[in-house]
């Protein structure tokens, strides 16, 4: 089928029947209209992806002013129509003028058929490009507003709240940013609200896992192609950092880049251009860059498998993000986000969580951090058959293991097992004493000591 609705504009009535006759079979609609005066009221009726305009109406003028005029009314109607320019009479300071004023192209009289399909099609595409860039626009925008229902940035800890007042800071500024932080810590919720916070927010904040993209897709995905640049390129593609113009561009696990593909991503980030696949001409993007990692990027430096030169370009500003094992006092208003979140989405309201089971939380060392957090309330939240949530809804590693032990101490196993015992027998104390042979004072203390 064919695609595309063209606009020809052209007051010689033989000009306009032989691009009407020449263009209806290339194009899935062609308008034409001989008298400018009905631009307007054809563009407010339908939309049209391409118009061909002519450049001059008045007999025995060629200036081009006309062209140039009717140009300027029909961006003011229709902004995002692609507008191609033809008339008889070249001139390339004319050209220059109607490409700054919106045009995408110059055409001149007589026109080659097989050049002027290509020109128009060319803009067709243009069109469809920046078409597909608005859909995602919409698309991610909404997306955002649905994930940040449960992705929201809590920060009640002395810890966070540092990390907080150097995201307000960084925001508002254009300066590259690397986020570091152990797997689950949040860090493309910070990227969000880095983007949320900065001059960019009506833009799109691109997100791209380094680590998810093969190394031979590794320019194409990022920097895109043109048709015909290898065997199943069928269509022009838009890279990753041209969707992300006048955006954020948040390059997740940025440690994941092979080195030999490290001085591409280095090159595009210095230059701020990028060369599309099958292409010799520079695109421009205007990008604010935001990077993560889980990895430690200078020992990897030193070890040789990270660009030094690409370290120093990504990391003007570096904001560590802590594990959740030293953010205590957010485990509980984490808890109580994710269970308002869950219990909206699984239409479970009243849901509450049991003193005993925030002890449970608090006390667990979150190896996964605030997505293993997340992934635990939701659970409980499914599984839930009572009101209040107790230890027994949350299945949690029976050992905390701390870094750097091998084995546990004896008070973390005693303390493991006292906790283990009270998930069981869901805090009856006298039960659980007889289970673990100690009266049931010895069990007091103990919980008491322990602060379970």
């Amino acid at each position: 089928m064919k695609a595309g609705r063209i606009l020809i504009v052209d007051d010689n009535k033989s000009a306009l029947s032989a691009l009407n006759l020449l263009l209806q079979y290339e194009f899935g609609e062609v308008v034409c209209l001989s008298n400018p005066n009905l631009i307007k009221g054809e563009l407010e009726k339908q939309d049209f992806d391409v118009a061909l305009l002519d450049m001059n109406f008045s007999a025995g003028l060629n200036t081009g002013n006309e062209g140039l005029y009717w140009l300027g009314e029909m961006k003011k109607v229709s902004p995002e129509v692609e507008v191609v320019m033809i008339t008889a009479y070249g001139d390339v300071e004319l050209a220059v003028k109607a490409l700054k004023l919106g045009a995408v192209d110059f055409v001149l009289k007589p026109w080659d058929n097989e050049k002027l399909v290509a020109t128009l099609k060319s803009a067709l595409k243009l069109r469809q490009s920046h078409q597909k860039v608005a859909q995602l626009k919409n698309r991610e925008s909404f997306l955002k507003g649905e994930l940040n229902k449960g992705r929201q940035l809590i920060a009640g800890s002395a810890v966070m709240r540092k990390v907080m007042r150097m995201v307000e800071k960084v925001a508002t500024t254009d300066a590259n940013v690397l986020i570091s932080g152990e797997n689950g810590t949040g860090k493309e919720v910070i990227a969000q609200q880095i983007h949320s916070l900065s001059k960019r927010k009506n833009e799109l904040l691109m997100n791209v896992d380094m680590g998810a993209i093969p190394e031979s897709l590794f320019e194409s995905e990022l920097f895109g192609y043109h048709k015909g640049a290898f065997t199943d390129a069928k269509e022009d593609k838009v890279g990753k950092f041209q969707l992300a113009d006048k955006g954020t561009l948040f390059l997740d696990e940025i440690g994941n880049v092979p080195m030999h593909l490290q001085s591409k991503l280095l090159v595009a980030l210095e230059s701020r251009t990028v060369f599309p696949l099958g292409s010799h001409k520079a695109v421009p993007v205007d990008i604010r860059l935001v990077a993560a990692t889980n990895a430690d990027l200078e020992k990897m430096v030193q070890e040789g498998s990270f660009r030094q030169d690409l370290l120093y370009r990504i990391n003007t500003i570096k904001i560590e993000l802590p594990p959740l094992r030293e953010r205590g006092e957010d485990i509980e208003l984490l808890a109580g986000h994710f269970l308002r979140v869950y219990q909206e989405k699984y239409h479970k309201p009243g849901l509450r969580l049991g003193s005993q089971a925030i002890r449970k939380l608090g006390n667990y060392h979150w190896p996964g951090n605030v997505r293993e957090l997340q992934h635990t309330l939701e659970k409980a939240v499914i599984l839930a058959e009572g009101q209040v949530l107790m230890p027994a809804d949350f299945d949690l590693q029976a050992v905390n293991h701390h870094p750097g032990r091998e084995l546990p101490s004896l008070s973390e196993m005693e303390k493991d097992l006292i906790i283990n015992a009270m998930d069981r027998y869901e805090g009856n104390l006298s039960l659980i004493a007889e289970k673990l042979g100690i009266t049931r004072q010895t069990l007091y203390n103990k919980i008491k000591r322990y602060e379970l």
